[in-house]
């Protein structure tokens, strides 16, 4: 009877394992790491929230846009500029009804 001693099956057995295990991590890293298959629902998630705050901000960046417009050297707006003044130096009449622009 020929036998195979276990130290040759082991060493021929050893690469084809070793590629397996290889694969297998690759595999896993692109189904369930960080930049995953199963990561893509939180990337759009994020992307939609990213989104509004995009919109917000430029919200807000054209209304700060339109106050250094009424605040130009060469012709401030009367209205605007005396409502900053009073706002931040808490100058109200008590008969005064403020309402506020945005």
């Amino acid at each position: 009877m020929n036998r195979v001693p276990f130290l040759q099956i082991a060493r021929s057995a050893a690469l084809p394992a070793v590629a397996i295990l290889i694969i297998g991590y690759f595999a896993s890293a692109a189904l369930v790491g960080p930049n995953g298959l199963f990561a893509l629902g939180g990337y759009r998630s994020q992307l939609q929230f990213k989104a509004e705050e995009l919109r917000r901000v430029e919200a807000v960046r054209d209304r700060l846009r339109h106050h250094a417009k009424l605040l130009d050297p060469a012709k401030v707006d009367p209205d605007f500029g005396e409502e900053l003044v009073r706002r931040s130096t808490g100058q109200v009449r008590p008969d005064e009804i403020i309402i506020p622009r945005n």
